[in-house]
């Protein structure tokens, strides 16, 4: 019954949070990110990070991508992919070599400064598409481009990852089996998602079982997302190609219509509170030069980065600085990045705790950065009241 009383507090805190949030002029994903901070191990120590937490919250972001996936328009998407791909470069060069110096300067030595860069490099989406969708920007060409890019950073920044651990662990897997993983991966979804994600719906659906039709598309979103864990890809790019997939279908809408009761329910709210539990104080105070240049570096190497490769490929100003915002968030994947190299000997964990502080800072940065430029939109205070 603790986890009862537990997932109450998450999901009642959150809704407060998110809605005090909008009523300041904020997207609602602020407010849940800074309660989960508040009631996590940091602060009240109301909620602390236990398996199952995780669990729900890794359902909840799998879930947020694939409605992302339902909303992305197929066509749009391939319009954008030069875009995409400028942007998702642009974004990792500059924070690579922006975070190498810098751990340089801060006496870190070459290998660490490097794994630092490659971690600044990472970009988590998760957080942009609730911000969006909160702005009523989900599904233009900004958004579509940011998602598009996300990709391109996920597959690099994961392979030069896989660099960095076989050159420090000889016994690690070979960087071409990694290679061949993800191109088996992307063509893998790419059949999957035009052959047989119709064909699988077309068979499920008619089930005589109660909710077939939001079974059946849950069923695709998550083998897509074991797929891509499978293949070194993130889970939720996985999660998103299912959500394109199913995009292209007639079932597109009612699948929408139902999978967001069950996401944002439960599973979102977990997911948001589950970044803030990431957060601890301690011993902080002897690296606070070193949380707030690297902060500074996360966010500056990101907006131009990104921004300068939206510009060069058609975007207006507001455009290429919104699409630059879009990718300041490392969320999860750079959470998830900070980990293997802590076991992999990438990183020392005197400097772990720091870097998941930078990380949990340019998540909170993103969603303000975007409302800033963003803001404008008639459709924002809908949006906002309807996610809240």
């Amino acid at each position: 019954m603790l986890f009862i009383a537990k997932l109450l507090i998450i999901i009642l805190s959150t809704k407060l949070a998110g809605d005090l949030s909008v009523r300041l002029g904020q997207p609602s994903v602020v407010g849940k990110l800074i309660v989960g901070i508040l009631i996590g191990p940091a602060l009240l120590g109301w909620i602390d990070n236990s398996n199952l937490i995780e669990t729900l919250a890794e359902i909840g972001v799998l879930l947020l991508m694939f409605i992302a996936g339902l909303e992305t328009d197929i066509k749009e998407l391939n319009r954008t992919r030069n875009s995409s791909l400028a942007v998702g470069a642009g974004g990792i060069i500059l924070p690579l070599f922006g975070g190498y110096f810098a751990g340089l300067a801060f006496g870190l030595d070459a290998q660490q400064s490097l794994f630092i860069g490659l971690l600044l490099s990472a970009t988590s989406v998760s957080i942009t598409v609730q911000t969006l969708r909160d702005l009523g920007r989900l599904g233009t060409r900004e958004s579509t481009t940011i998602l598009g890019a996300a990709v391109v950073d996920d597959v690099l920044v994961v392979i030069l990852l896989a660099f960095m651990i076989s050159f420090a662990d000889p016994a690690a897997p070979a960087v071409t089996m990694v290679i061949l993983k993800k191109v088996l991966f992307f063509g893998a979804i790419g059949l999957l998602g035009w052959k047989v994600v119709p064909w699988v719906m077309k068979k499920l659906v008619p089930l005589r079982v109660s909710e077939s039709l939001i079974s059946a598309a849950i069923i695709i979103c998550f083998f897509f997302a074991w797929l891509a864990e499978v293949t070194g890809v993130a889970g939720i790019i996985g999660a998103f190609a299912a959500g394109v997939a199913l995009s292209t279908t007639k079932y597109k809408h009612d699948v929408e219509h139902k999978v967001e009761p069950i996401a944002y329910a439960i599973f979102v709210p977990v997911f948001f509170v589950s970044i803030g539990l990431n957060v601890s104080f301690e011993g902080i105070a002897d690296q606070i030069w070193l949380i707030v240049v690297m902060t500074v570096i996360a966010v500056f190497t990101k907006l131009v980065g990104s921004g300068v490769g939206a510009r060069l490929t058609g975007f207006d100003k507001q455009g290429s600085l919104g699409i630059g915002a879009g990718m300041v968030s490392r969320g999860e994947v750079a959470l998830i990045i900070a980990t293997t190299g802590l076991s992999a000997g990438l990183l020392d964990q005197q400097y772990f705790t720091s870097m998941v502080l930078v990380i949990i800072l340019t998540t909170l940065i993103a969603p303000v950065l975007l409302k800033r430029i963003f803001g404008d939109n008639p459709q924002a205070k809908k949006e906002e009241a309807a996610s809240s």
